[in-house]
């Protein structure tokens, strides 16, 4: 015998509350197509489904027992209600995000954090990637959000983005680097440190090849290359090296007082770090409240990271 999941449902509605008239209000239907239903379920049961004479009403032993079959159904239908409400208001759903590694690991993974922290039903899937494998990840719609930068080329055709924190980059060794103790330093200086690489098809690549080409070499010695930014910082540490990263993301580190700037200018890429989205897809809600929290905590930090960099790096404020 097939039972219809719509006629279980109203039953349990009833029997929950007791009454036809409150389980109509419930289920927003009328009371006389609840009464039918249930008269047309104990017609194809054969059997009564309420005890007479009881109120509020009162299910009979078969009655409880469809119910029960019908509360399951019915609390279903309400988890999907509240999952697709949950939905469109950004607040449950799964966000596939990735970005240049030193800037994820720097801020967009604490971010993360801070954000799942309000928004616990949210799942967040994080990958690593330059450029060109970010823009393919968004295109063939394996990527909601990218984090990275863009220089004077604008975002490809079918890409927009959305610029969250001026691009700036400087030379990094540990605090107590032979070249810190002098009083003057010039890019000339860097000839006699071996340097740390930055990671194949990284930004950081075509911007030490620029300080190269500043101070007149074609090379220089380099000790370590493709590490992650944290076995950078542990070798910096470690040693007498030098490297280039965006001043953000030692302004991210500052607390922990082991790796410096280096007060020497170098050459500066026009590039800004920013959110990259695909133009004119429907945007899954959950990914556009973590974008719109990214750009706050940017906004947050931007003047923050302009002070440092004014006071640190170039000595120009108080800290």
């Amino acid at each position: 015998m097939k039972l219809d999941e719509k006629h279980l449902t109203q039953l349990a509605a009833v029997v929950e509350t007791g009454s036809v008239t409150e389980a109509a209000l419930l289920l927003g239907l009328s009371q006389p197509a609840v009464s039918r239903t249930l008269s047309t379920l104990e017609k194809r049961v054969g059997e009564p489904l309420f005890k007479p004479g009881k109120r509020p009403l009162e299910p009979t032993i078969i009655g409880q027992q469809l119910a029960e079959h019908g509360r399951v159904i019915l609390e279903a239908s309400r988890r999907a209600s509240e999952t697709i409400l949950g939905f469109r208001a950004g607040s449950v759903g799964t966000v596939r995000i990735a970005g240049v590694p030193f800037f994820m690991d720097a801020f967009i993974s604490r971010m993360i954090g801070e954000f799942q922290v309000r928004e616990p039903d949210i799942r967040v899937d994080q990958s690593y990637g330059n450029l060109p494998e970010l823009g393919s990840g968004i295109v063939a719609n394996q990527l909601d959000l990218a984090i990275c930068p863009l220089g004077l080329v604008d975002a490809a055709k079918g890409l927009t983005f959305t610029p969250i924190l001026p691009g700036r980059n400087i030379v990094a060794c540990r605090v107590t680097h032979p070249l810190l103790s002098r009083r003057r330093l010039s890019t000339n200086d860097l000839i006699d440190y071996p340097w740390i690489a930055p990671l194949p098809g990284s930004p950081l690549l075509a911007d030490l090849h620029a300080i190269l080409l500043s101070i007149g070499m074609t090379e220089i010695s380099i000790r370590y290359s493709g590490g992650s930014l944290l076995s950078v910082f542990n070798y910096l540490e470690e040693t007498d090296a030098l490297t280039v990263l965006p001043h953000s993301v030692v302004f991210a580190h500052r607390k922990d007082r082991k790796v410096t700037v280096l007060p020497v200018e170098i050459p500066q890429p026009t590039r800004t770090l920013g959110i990259l989205r695909l133009e004119g897809r429907p945007r899954i809600p959950a990914a556009e409240k973590l974008a719109r929290h990214i750009s706050t905590r940017f906004d947050d930090l931007r003047q923050l990271i302009k002070r440092h960099e004014d006071a640190v790096v170039w000595g120009n404020s108080p800290p």
